[in-house]
């Protein structure tokens, strides 16, 4: 693992690691890293969490209408560079059929983000009675859809979230704009310097992750699920899972809606305990990495043999 270089330290360094150690194929983590790998005759193996494009314009399609040409033009520019990007490897991965039928390409292969459910457990959460309740946001705010997120959960969600409910709003990520350390209200923590995304969930009761930009599968609802932590989404939040709101999680497009699905799980202990049984089971059945590694495995033999 290299970071913190640009992208043509990244090439050389890469290189050098080539010519000195023998690989079978090379393992790209989304297409904005491709661009660091130099000319090889190996396999390349591209997974894309999500369609990046797409991210933009969704962001776009909400912009002031004097910066959406602008916009538009830039979007037009990222779409050419992955779709030319998702065509130059020797196989494509994405993680849902949605992405698959968007990439256009027919032999990609499926591979769902996955948990380990070894490290993550839900095992202390039903046995566990709390005076407060702990609400978390996480992500990284270097992507656009979590400062989204949190702006209209400190703006339109959480005001509604008045001290009878006795709970906290815990937001944990790196570098966290100022402009939103700015809205920071009573019952709010900002947590820049966390590590241990474990003892994060384990902390946590319910995760508050209502997406408006972006797409795939989101690893952040899949780990709070395997912890035992109660999740209120968006059906872009579920874009890519199977789960089933109101069995698995609860799912709210509107600011209304979030805020009336955060609040009854914040006044209902059983709902609580009921999802977080069910959310368990459904990641163990479907996103357990012990099983999804298997597919990947597929892949890269698929094309070690070719």
């Amino acid at each position: 693992l290299v970071t913190g270089h640009t992208s043509q330290d990244m090439k050389k360094l890469i290189k050098e690691e080539l010519e000195k150690e023998s690989y079978d194929l090379i393992h790209v983590e989304t297409s904005y890293v491709l661009q660091n790998v130099p000319k090889t005759t190996l396999p390349i193996v591209l997974v894309e969490h999500n369609v990046e494009y797409l991210v933009y314009k969704k962001y776009a399609d909400s912009s002031s209408i004097l910066v959406k040409p602008l916009l538009y033009l830039d979007i037009l520019k990222l779409k050419k560079q992955e779709e030319s990007f998702w065509k130059s490897v020797t196989k494509l991965v994405a993680v849902s059929k949605t992405e698959k039928k968007i990439m256009k390409r027919e032999d990609t292969v499926v591979v769902p983000n996955g948990v380990d459910t070894d490290k993550f457990s839900a095992d202390e959460k039903l046995k566990e009675v709390k005076k407060e309740l702990t609400v978390l946001f996480i992500g990284d705010f270097k992507w656009m859809q979590n400062r989204d997120s949190v702006e209209f959960i400190l703006t339109k969600i959480w005001p509604k979230i008045d001290l009878r409910y006795n709970a906290k709003l815990k937001i944990v990520g790196k570098h966290i704009p100022e402009n939103i350390k700015a809205l920071k209200t009573k019952n709010v923590i900002f947590d820049e310097n966390a590590l241990d995304t474990v003892k994060v969930y384990r902390e946590a009761d319910i995760l508050l992750a209502p997406i408006r930009v972006g797409g795939g599968t989101s690893y952040k609802i899949l780990e709070a699920m395997a912890s035992g932590v109660c999740v209120v989404t968006t059906d872009l939040g579920t874009e890519g899972l199977k789960a089933v709101s109101g069995k698995h999680l609860l799912v709210g497009n509107t600011k209304e809606e979030i805020i009336t699905k955060l609040k009854l799980l914040l006044t209902d202990s059983k709902l609580r305990n009921k999802l977080i049984v069910s959310a368990r089971k459904f990641v163990e059945d479907n996103y357990d990495w012990k099983k999804i590694v298997n597919v990947l495995e597929l892949v890269y033999k698929s094309v070690k043999n070719a």
